[in-house]
């Protein structure tokens, strides 16, 4: 092993000297990949300059600083500024999910003390108003940098100084700040230095979300041998995982990191992808270090072997383990191309200099101990009142009992920002840090994890937490209170840890269709709120969820019972529930079907679908269809495969035949009716699109109608190739009646609507009356009965901006400062101008492109047309108004005075009902749960059924 100490770095006496030693440099640096190079004598002088912007807002050495983490060369400049001026930086994400984002940023200002908050201009107007000081990337750039007779960093930075804030979740989900200080992150780089070898030769490449502490460690480490080093963006490389091959060959890297999860991405891509491909070319690299969850073996030796062909490197994986309080990777297995061939997981190897490892039984007996200077003879007092024989046999090369593995070194932290609790908790009384993992080491002092104590669970190498989802689950009206526990499992040969839920049916256990719905709701629930589908969902009693003493729920003798197969009954039962409703697996014929079958479990993360099953009722979201869209358009060779045929076309079978017969076009192959759910008897429900016209908002709430009522959606006409934009209200509302009758030829009838659907909702429901048939719910979803003066007040650029708001290519905070700079441009420049401006990975996802907006843009100003000259009349039965929070004013306000009025145009009292969120998230993710719930009670309290 080669030897683990590092001259270079050993000499370093605070972070900032790392940046001013490789500026010396001025050829080397960052290349951001598809943005800019930036040598380390460049960010010397942007952090200089931002050092004194910050020093001119009134901060000082010891003040936190929050620094979006969603652009790399924003952050990294922002990063260094604070290093300069002493200010302690803290990366920061907001949360997908807008709903938590004033939560998230609310809890941060408080934990840390009102810090700055530090974020790139195109970011700023999307920021919840949290009482945070904040203040762009580029304005504080402006400012000239400090005289060069000016120390840096600031006076009084010293080894022990805190350096860097680096956030992590406990177990209730909330942030706790890990206290990293320059002989933290210093001691960490010189080690990882010294194990791997590194040194200016070695082109280093990070991908990693600038939160995540292994991008501050790929950062600081090839600057501290005066290395080049790439950045690119997490999308980069999950949006095409072959790309990270490219990267690698483009660039000349010679070291990288990636969790196990990609290895398994990039084997399949491959598989499916041509034998030869002459873009790749890794002769160079030396080490792809493997970190952030377990490495499979099995994986990565498919991984190796695959590209051999291409210059790999047999022993180019180095597995690892680290943490954000060890300041990432601390231990590495150089080992093992040629030591572990055989199991499942390998070891992680021997930890970096000046790091101990000692393995922990249950009573706090020292099992083995392993790291610079860990002895026998250098044990504490309270460690020789233990099995001396124990701790001597396992320092002497014998095998230890697995336990809680526990470290002590230069660059662990010493706790937590603020939280003296949260420190005591994490640390021994003689002073060691306990990781929550469990483990063994071998022989010769190399680590094996084989499990864990902490409630969480490691999907692609991210961390979650089980209580947080279980908080979510709890409040599901098919869930029993309190009876829902979230766990890991890992099948065998798995590139990933996955999710496993037991939970117990608030229904009758033998009612098949209840316990389906019940599953349903959990997997729409779970995809909403943590991004992807459970392995496992397991109806169970109350018995078969094993807790403590005191209620606590033991999540590891849940594990343990799947991996044992007692709840194998639990896991026929959900298939037996679920086959009951999306019928027995029929399997693929012919090429078409064979491809799709592939696309849709590619998409839906699972192993095999049947063609005759609904991508719906699998579990596919609205960002799903998105992503099928473009992945079938690749697969097939198809400039566009249009929504529509998605939408009405959801099986593979079904889907197939639709793209062999051709697309057809033009107003004759027209059907406004998306069925999005058809099990259950009951009544079913027509709901009406947005102003917007599209029907993808109803996708993820009708999911929780699974087994009860079919749920159908309207969509606009003029999406399809060669259809016309309806030219009436009154033929808009003609032809959804139509449609609706073809499906459900007599009453009783349910429609709804959201915003503008809401007036067309009414008109239907007037036409069905009219008729002789029975309507026997009518529901408006944020929507007064008068709608024109309201259209007429919509301009060509409000409703540009509109659609770009609702479709998240802008920031409400936008939109002020956008309508004033387009309101003098021609409407093609507009439109151009949003498009040119939005976030590249959302018009990717959305599959938009300048001429698509400007279709849906035209079709939207289209229904704004019609409304103008709409005005109500007549009656209904009655009417649910379900309210929010307005875009204008007071909810009472807005109930008052614009909501009631329908009570003139209906002949019975009115049910309005309250419901979370803001018009444009009532039926977002982060309010979709709970809207659900509060529609499906008022449907059945109106239709008994």
């Amino acid at each position: 092993m080669p030897d683990q100490r590092s001259s270079v770095t050993a000499s370093y006496k605070t972070v900032a000297h790392v940046l001013e030693r490789a500026a010396h440099d001025t050829t080397r640096g960052v290349t951001f990949v598809g943005g800019s190079f930036l040598s380390y004598a460049e960010l010397w002088d942007s952090g200089r300059r931002i050092a004194r912007g910050l020093r001119g807002l009134g901060a000082a050495p010891g003040d936190r600083a929050l620094i979006a983490a969603q652009d790399p060369e924003g952050f990294v400049r922002a990063f260094w500024g604070c290093v300069l001026s002493g200010v302690v930086p803290c990366p920061v994400a907001p949360p997908a999910d807008p709903a938590l984002r004033h939560a998230r940023l609310a809890q941060l200002r408080a934990l840390l003390g009102d810090p700055l908050f530090l974020v790139p201009k195109a970011a700023h107007g999307d920021l919840p108003e949290t009482g945070l000081r904040t203040v762009t990337v580029e304005e504080l750039s402006q400012a000239s940098p400090e005289d060069d007779r000016v120390r840096f960093p600031a006076v009084g930075s010293a080894p022990d100084d805190l350096a860097l804030l680096m956030l992590t979740s406990g177990s209730t989900g909330a942030s706790k700040a890990v206290e990293l200080t320059h002989a933290n992150l210093l001691a960490a780089v010189a080690g990882k230095a010294g194990a791997l070898g590194l040194g200016p030769d070695d082109t280093m490449m990070n991908w990693i979300s600038a939160d995540h502490i292994a991008a501050v460690e790929a950062h600081l480490l090839p600057m501290s041998q005066g290395a080049e080093q790439v950045i690119a963006t997490p999308e980069t490389v999950l949006a095409d995982p072959v790309e990270f091959l490219r990267l690698l060959t483009a660039h000349r890297v010679r070291v990288a990191f990636t969790p196990n999860f990609l290895f398994g991405q990039i084997n399949q891509a491959l598989a499916q992808g041509p034998a030869e491909r002459r873009d790749i070319d890794l002769s160079q690299v030396r080490h792809i270090i493997s970190g952030g969850e377990a490495t499979v073996t099995a994986t990565v030796r498919t991984f190796l072997d695959a590209l051999a062909r291409h210059g790999l490197r047999e022993d180019a994986v180095v597995p690892a383990f680290g943490m954000t309080e060890t300041c990432a990777g601390s231990v590495f297995n150089r080992d093992f191309a040629a030591r572990d061939g055989e199991p499942e997981f390998p070891a992680l190897g021997r930890p970096v200099r000046g790091l101990r490892i000692r393995i922990v039984d249950g009573d706090g007996t020292v099992l083995a101990a392993t790291g610079e200077e860990a002895t026998a003879d250098e044990v504490s007092a309270d460690e020789a009142s233990a099995d001396e024989a124990t701790i001597r046999g396992a320092t002497a090369g014998e095998a230890s009992e697995p336990g809680e593995v526990q470290l002590r070194g230069t660059m662990v932290t010493s706790g937590y920002f603020g939280d003296e609790q949260a420190t005591a908790r994490a640390f021994t009384a003689d002073g060691w840090f306990r990781t929550g993992d469990l483990g063994h080491l071998d022989a010769e002092g190399r680590l094996t994890l084989v499990g864990r104590a902490k409630d969480s669970i490691i999907v692609n190498g991210v961390n979650y937490y089980s209580h947080d989802l279980e908080t979510v689950l709890d409040g599901l009206g098919e869930v029993r209170r309190g009876q829902v526990a979230a766990f890991p499992v890992r099948p065998e040969g798995a590139d990933s840890e996955q999710l496993a839920l037991a939970f117990v049916p608030a229904c009758d256990p033998t009612d098949d269709a209840a316990v389906y719905r019940a599953i349903v709701a959990i997997r729409s629930s779970t995809v909403l709120h943590w991004g992807f589908r459970p392995r496992l969902i397991l109806p169970v009693t109350a018995a078969d969820i094993p807790r403590g003493n005191l209620g606590k729920v033991q999540r590891a003798r849940l594990r343990a019972a799947v991996e044992a197969g007692d709840l194998d009954g639990a896991a026929r039962r959900a298939e037996e529930v679920s086959a009951r409703f999306l019928g027995a697996h029929t399997a693929p014929e012919g090429a078409a079907e064979s491809t799709l079958a592939a696309l849709y479990a590619r998409v839906l993360n699972t192993r095999e679908v049947s063609v005759t099953a609904s991508f719906f009722d699998l579990g596919g979201t609205s960002l799903d269809v998105l992503r099928l869209k473009l992945e079938i358009q690749a697969a097939f060779g198809i400039d566009d495969v249009p929504m529509a045929t998605l939408l009405q076309a959801p099986t593979v079978r079904a889907l197939a035949a639709r793209l062999a017969a051709g697309r057809g076009g033009g107003d004759a192959a027209y059907d406004p009716l998306v069925p999005l759910q058809v099990t259950g008897d009951g009544t079913p429900l027509f709901c009406v699109h947005p102003g917007l016209g599209e029907v993808l908002v109803f996708v993820n709430l009708a999911k929780y109608f699974t087994g009860e009522r079919p749920f159908h959606a309207l969509r606009a006409r003029g999406f399809g190739q060669g259809e016309t934009h309806f030219a009436s209200f009154a033929e808009m509302v003609s032809t959804y009646v139509a449609a609706i009758r073809r499906v459900q030829p007599r009453g009783p009838y349910a429609v709804a609507g959201y915003s503008y659907g809401g007036a067309v909702a009414f008109e239907i429901a007037k036409r069905l009356e009219a008729d002789g048939d029975e309507v026997g719910f009518v529901g408006v979803f944020n929507l007064p009965p008068r709608i024109s003066a309201r259209m007429n007040e919509i301009t060509f650029t409000d409703g540009a901006i509109n659609l770009a708001l609702f479709l998240e290519l802008i920031g409400a905070a936008d939109v002020e400062r956008l309508t004033a700079t387009l309101r003098p441009l021609p409407e093609a420049d507009q439109l151009a101008y949003l498009v040119a401006h939005a976030p590249r990975h959302r018009l990717t996802e959305l599959d938009l492109t300048v001429e698509r907006f400007t279709a849906w843009v035209h079709l939207a100003q289209n229904m704004v047309r019609l409304g103008r000259t709409y005005e109500p009349s007549g009656s209904v039965g009655q009417v649910r108004v379900f309210y929010c929070t307005p875009l204008r004013g007071t909810t009472q306000e807005w109930l008052d005075g614009q909501l009631r009025h329908w009570d003139a145009f209906t002949r019975g009292p009115n049910r309005y009902v309250e419901v979370a969120g803001e018009h444009y998230t009532l039926m977002g993710p982060q309010h979709v749960g709970t809207f659900q719930a509060t529609l499906r009670r008022e449907l059945t309290r109106a239709l008994g059924r």
